[in-house]
């Protein structure tokens, strides 16, 4: 089994996930396309963690290049006699790795407390505040009550989208980087193995 060929195959779905993170993290700053409720600090108080530009954005793309830098056709496989660096290559994978779920994580929990709150907007009352904060959430399913925002415009279908895309994407990558922690420690033991086996063979 080429564990190396699917550590780059996981690596280049990160810097997709990773870009996409980004840019929705940063849409997020621009309800409507306007930039004066950034400006005038009218945001929900989660956007100014950066979870998609940072979690599941920068702090992505290490490991991303580690997996995509492995080993290239025969790659940690059961032949050949470079099985000790690909071993090593592979051991040190899990390193990085174990870095993305602590950034796909970080993206996920921000998401999903972004989701609970709910936007910073006006009510009807003129006032500046988080409308939907008592309710745990609950407004999710209750989409008659998003009218109680009159500014910015259809600010939370803008944050929920927004916040879902990055708890979906933060999600994706947990799951991918903790594929790439198993298949990094087997592909070591493969080669930790092999390695063993021609020593034997000599």
């Amino acid at each position: 089994m080429c564990y190396g060929k699917c550590a780059r195959c996981i690596g280049h779905s990160l810097v997709g996930l990773a870009l996409l993170c980004i840019v929705a993290n940063i849409l997020l700053y621009f309800p409507n396309g306007e930039t004066k409720y950034a400006s005038e600090n009218h945001l929900s108080r989660f956007v100014w963690f950066f979870s998609g530009i940072v979690g599941g954005g920068l702090l992505m793309l290490l490991p991303a290049f580690v997996f995509i830098g492995l080993e290239q056709d025969d790659c940690c496989g059961c032949c050949g006699h470079e099985n000790c660096g690909k071993r090593c290559a592979m051991l040190s994978s899990v390193l990085a790795a174990l870095f993305g779920i602590a950034g796909s994580g970080y993206c996920v929990i921000v998401a999903a407390l972004g989701l609970a709150e709910g936007p910073l907007c006006l009510d009807s009352l003129s006032q500046w505040n988080y409308t939907f904060a008592s309710t745990e959430g609950q407004y999710l399913l209750d989409t008659s009550t998003w009218s109680k925002c009159t500014e910015p415009k259809h600010i939370v279908e803008w944050n929920v989208s927004l916040f879902s895309i990055l708890l979906a994407l933060g999600g994706i990558e947990f799951i991918l980087c903790l594929i790439q922690v198993i298949n990094g420690v087997l592909g070591g033991i493969c080669g930790f193995c092999c390695s063993r086996q021609q020593q034997y063979d000599c």
